[in-house]
């Protein structure tokens, strides 16, 4: 069986729906499992929703509420023209509809937002989608039947970024997803949300519906996992950035992790991990272009002194300066488990024998982890900056690649510099304002002024 993931911009409308389901109907010989993210936009306008209702915007949060009804129950008419059937689907949308607003009013009247209420909240998108997708599959002759995501993605309760649960997913998916595929029906259920051991709504995170597809897919022991999305698949750069990025047909697994975890958009960065652990490949390709190559994701990939670019363009350094690092055992580890205690990701590590420089995706919990630390040492904040990735696995094989790097960089200040310890990825810290530049003038020393990917 396969994994086949749509995107929020692939099933954004009716027409990215027709086009999700004759590609679905082209898959069917190799049993799809199929899960949706949200309709695009949805997630946002559902995050605007809880902010309005918790301070009291009522009216507004209401608005919202009825607008993304409108959306959906359009999608419906257009994908289901028998209006039996599009009453009944139609219903059952209006329902949770009707539950949203309660919730929106709930809120208001509490004057504040939970992460366990927002997850509740925001999770209704793909509970949404993927109820609209399994009604239009089904009048198209697919034989779709719609699974609630939560009763198979078992999480912990971190609510806003909960962790997956593998041992427990591996068994509901076999459970839930194996009798309906072997019946030559072809589930479908929505990414990014799950529920804890009791039964209450989490979410993965911002792009979690691509980790959900991995996890479902190791569950599952798939033949392949199928990336759907808006674009013809990873790049060599952001061609938002670099106009003259190209096509990556073939990249490694090791090399496609780093470039989401340091940026690159197509990837959620958890999404390789359980497909690597079962070696099991990853497609990406472009929904509007299902004829297009795209790019496989695989074990066996060319070795390539550099793959790809990518980068963040805002990002926060710590600094902690102590003389007790100096020869002394443990000191790190003690440093490490403040991060640890206040749930922050650290990217990006640089140290001597008395400092440590450290770089934050996210800052959220940030000044109480510098109280924290100032127990250690001296400790500065630098905001404004950026990463640049160069990725590679023949990064370090190629005795010139990070000489021309830096060559190319010519008179960009670099703040911080740290080569991977598997020598996969040269990292670069900038001033944030440096970024897009840095990123075209690496990309022309590299790959070229090449045509733009078609």
């Amino acid at each position: 069986m396969i994994v086949v993931k749509f995107g929020g911009t692939s099933v954004g409308d009716a027409a990215a729906i027709d086009r999700a389901a004759s590609i679905v109907r082209g898959r069917m010989p190799g049993r799809p499992l199929v899960i949706v993210s949200a309709m695009s936009g949805v997630t946002n306008a559902l995050i605007d929703i809880s902010d309005q209702a918790s301070r009291g915007q009522l009216v507004l949060a209401v608005r919202g509420v009825e607008a993304l009804r409108e959306k959906h129950l359009q999608a419906l008419a257009d994908l289901v023209p028998d209006e039996s059937v599009a009453s009944e689907v139609g219903a059952e949308l209006s329902a949770s509809f009707d539950d949203l607003a309660r919730l929106a009013e709930a809120l208001s009247v509490l004057g504040y937002c939970t992460a366990r209420s927002q997850d509740a909240l925001v999770a209704q998108g793909e509970l949404l989608s993927s109820q609209l997708v399994t009604a239009a599959f089904q009048v198209r002759g697919i034989p779709a039947e719609f699974v609630d995501a939560r009763q198979v993605m078992t999480t912990d309760d971190r609510f806003g970024r909960a962790e997956p649960q593998v041992d427990a997913i591996a068994e509901r998916a076999r459970e839930r997803f194996l009798p309906i595929l072997r019946e030559g029906r072809i589930p479908v259920a929505g990414g990014f949300i799950g529920a804890t051991a009791e039964g209450v709504t989490t979410t993965l995170g911002r792009g979690g519906s691509d980790y959900s597809a991995s996890l479902f897919g190791a569950a599952l022991q798939a033949d392949a996992i199928e990336i759907w999305t808006d674009v013809d698949g990873m790049l060599t750069a952001d061609p938002r950035v670099v106009p003259t990025a190209r096509l990556i047909e073939r990249i490694r697994f090791d090399e496609a992790s780093e470039l989401a975890s340091f940026g690159a958009k197509v990837l959620h960065p958890s999404t390789i991990t359980p497909a690597v652990r079962r070696g099991i490949p990853v497609y990406v390709y472009n929904s509007r272009r299902p004829d297009g190559t795209g790019t496989l994701i695989t074990s066996d990939a060319p070795r390539r002194p550099v793959s790809a670019i990518a980068a963040k363009s805002q990002t926060t350094v710590v600094k902690l300066r102590s003389a007790r690092m100096l020869l002394a055992h443990g000191f790190l580890r003690t440093v490490f488990e403040v991060f640890e205690r206040h749930h922050i990701s650290i990217d990006v590590i640089a140290t001597s024998e008395v400092s440590l420089s450290v770089t934050l995706d996210h800052a959220e919990n940030l000044e109480a982890l510098l109280v924290d630390l100032r127990g250690l040492g001296d400790v500065s904040v630098e905001r404004g900056r950026g990463i640049v990735s160069i990725v590679g696995a023949g990064l370090t094989d190629a005795s010139n690649a990070m000489a021309r790097a830096f060559t190319a960089l010519g008179d960009v200040r670099v703040h911080m510099a740290s080569v991977s310890a598997t020598g996969i990825n040269l990292t670069l810290v900038l001033d944030a304002d440096q970024v897009t530049p840095a990123m075209q003038r690496l990309h022309d020393a590299f790959f070229g002024a090449a045509p733009a990917a078609p």
